[in-house]
C-alpha cells in the first residue's frame, strides 16, 4: 500500500476510534458524576411563640450587715450556699422575651460574731415569684446571649436563730414576711431540638432586709439579704425553632 492510501486509511479510521472510545468511557460513568453539596444549617431563626422553662442551679448568699435591738450589732457576717430551683412560662417575640418564673432556694444558713467567732447563726429560706424581661443578643454559631432583668415578690423566712447578745437567745421560732424582690440576669441559650434550647446562665437576686421572730428588745436585722446564682435550664418551645441555610 502507498503512503497516499495508508495516510487516506488513518484519516478515516482515527476520527471513528475516538468517537468509539468516548462513548465508552461516557457509558462507564455515573448518571450524577459530582456529589452533591453538603447541605447544614448555618444558623435558627426564633421568631417566637409560648414556651415553659425550668432550671436549677446554686446559690450563693450575700448579706449587708446586721443589726441587733439589742447591741452589740454581729460582725463578720456572712451566709452559706445552697440549691436553687425554678418553674415557668413565656412567650417570645423576636428578640423581646417575657416570663413569669416561681424558684425556691434552699435554706442558707448564717453566721456572725459576737463574742466569738460564729456565735451567732440562723437559716434563712425564700421563694420569689418575678416578672422577667430579656433582650436577646444576636446568634452567632447558634448560641443566643442575653441579658434581663426582673422585679416581683419573695416570701422569706428566718428560722433557728441562736444569739449571744445579752440577753442570750436561743431556738426562736421562724418568721416570715413578703419583700419586694428584684433580679438581673445574664446568659447564653443553645438550640438542641426542633423546639428545646438550653440555657446557661447567671443571676443576681436581692430580696431586701429580713428580721428574727424576737420581741424588739432582742430582734436582728439581715440587711441587703441577696445571692448570686448559677443556673443551667431547658425551655420548650410550643413553636418549632426556624432553620436558615
Amino acid at each position: 500500500m502507498g503512503c497516499k492510501g495508508y495516510l487516506r486509511r488513518f484519516a478515516v479510521s482515527g476520527p471513528a476510534l475516538a468517537l468509539s472510545c468516548a462513548l465508552a468511557q461516557a457509558a462507564d460513568m455515573p448518571e450524577n458524576p459530582l456529589p452533591p453539596l453538603p447541605q447544614y444549617r448555618s444558623s435558627f431563626v426564633d421568631n417566637g411563640g409560648w414556651y415553659l422553662r425550668g432550671d436549677l442551679g446554686g446559690h450563693w448568699g450575700l448579706i449587708g450587715g446586721t443589726e441587733s435591738a439589742s447591741p452589740p450589732n454581729p460582725t463578720d457576717s456572712s451566709l452559706g450556699k445552697g440549691m436553687t430551683a425554678s418553674l415557668g412560662a413565656g412567650i417570645k417575640s423576636k428578640w423581646l422575651r417575657t416570663d413569669v418564673t416561681i424558684d425556691y432556694a434552699s435554706p442558707v444558713k448564717y453566721q456572725g460574731t459576737v463574742a466569738a467567732a460564729g456565735d451567732t447563726t440562723a437559716k434563712i429560706q425564700a421563694t420569689t415569684a418575678l416578672l422577667n424581661g430579656y433582650i436577646d443578643l444576636g446568634t452567632w454559631y447558634r448560641i443566643t446571649p442575653y441579658i434581663g432583668g426582673g422585679v416581683g415578690a419573695a416570701y422569706a423566712r428566718v428560722s433557728d436563730y441562736v444569739g449571744t447578745a445579752a440577753p442570750p437567745i436561743g431556738g426562736e421560732g421562724a418568721k416570715g414576711r413578703w419583700n419586694f424582690a428584684w433580679a438581673g440576669m445574664a446568659g447564653l441559650a443553645v438550640p438542641i431540638s426542633h423546639n428545646m434550647m438550653v440555657d446557661v446562665g447567671y443571676r443576681y437576686l436581692n430580696i431586701g432586709n429580713l428580721s428574727t421572730g424576737n420581741d424588739v428588745f432582742a430582734a436582728t436585722t439581715f440587711k441587703n439579704v441577696a445571692a448570686h446564682e448559677l443556673r443551667v435550664g431547658l425551655r420548650w418551645s410550643f413553636d418549632d425553632l426556624r432553620y436558615t441555610r
